[in-house]
């Protein structure tokens, strides 16, 4: 990491965060799917917003090591993953040709992506939008990126809001003195609480907040499901029980939303 380099932004900070992370993003219970009751859960879910693929185009921002990717493949998108790290891409592109997938992978940033106009029949979008640090103008280019009646779909949480969970880990760690089970190492939570400081949603992140934006952008019909229990109960069983019992008590949701015509 450059920190000392003047041009050095928040954008390069977090591209290089999770490009770090890569080689070990799907180890971890909540990135990767790690039992068919979550990958059902998920099914679910997109087909509830967004129906069945039929071979339209899906634009998976933010794909990662392409988890969402596969599961839009699966229910019968064409699909483009799009991540600005290269470090993920390379584990994306590895999965799919083991998979025998024919996912497209293209380097680009989800807030200016440098896809075509009016071309795509749905974006989907994971864990993503609390990294933006221009969330308002994303969601207008993600909007010009779409077809006319074409569909968002974001799945995302309130993480920054305190549970009650939060502050049990908390008295954990000052009576033991260990730290709550984390995927992350010290360092690395650091940098992420770092990161989180400076983007656009550095507290909380209320759907609401994200509905606004997205009303704003020109989004119309938009839908906050919080019902999301069974992809978080299938997660939470493969967690340790602390991280597991924060999993249910989060404030996650997904929003979908359409572009009108």
């Amino acid at each position: 990491m450059n920190s000392m380099n003047t041009n050095y932004s928040i954008r390069d900070e977090i591209r290089d965060f999770w490009s770090e992370r890569a080689e070990t993003f799907d180890q971890s219970v909540g990135h990767e799917i790690f039992s068919e009751g979550e990958r059902k859960g998920w099914q679910r879910l997109i087909r509830k917003h967004l129906g069945a693929g039929q071979g339209r185009a899906a634009l998976d921002l933010a794909c990662g090591t392409a988890v969402i990717s596969h599961l839009m493949h699966d229910v019968g998108f064409k699909v483009t993953g799009l991540d600005w790290s290269d470090a993920m891409l390379a584990q994306a592109r590895a999965k799919a040709k083991k998979r025998g997938t024919d996912i497209r992978f293209v380097s680009g940033d989800a807030e200016n992506t440098m896809e075509p106009r009016d071309s795509y029949d749905v974006i989907t979008n994971r864990h993503l939008v609390w990294t933006l640090v221009d969330p308002a103008s994303a969601f207008k280019e993600w909007f010009a990126v779409l077809k006319p009646g074409g569909k968002v779909l974001i799945v995302d949480g309130n993480m920054g809001r305190e549970t009650w969970v939060k502050g049990l880990q908390k008295l954990w760690t000052k009576i033991t003195g260990k730290p709550a089970a984390s995927h992350m190492s010290p360092e690395m939570m650091a940098r992420h609480q770092k990161i989180r400081s400076r983007v656009h949603f550095s507290h909380e992140m209320p759907a609401e907040a994200i509905v606004e934006l997205l009303r704003k952008a020109g989004f119309v019909d938009i839908v906050i499901d919080r019902k999301l229990g069974d992809i978080h109960w299938a997660q939470a069983r493969k967690m340790p029980f602390l991280r597991g019992l924060e999993r249910m008590v989060q404030e996650r949701f997904a929003i979908c939303a359409r572009k009108p015509g």
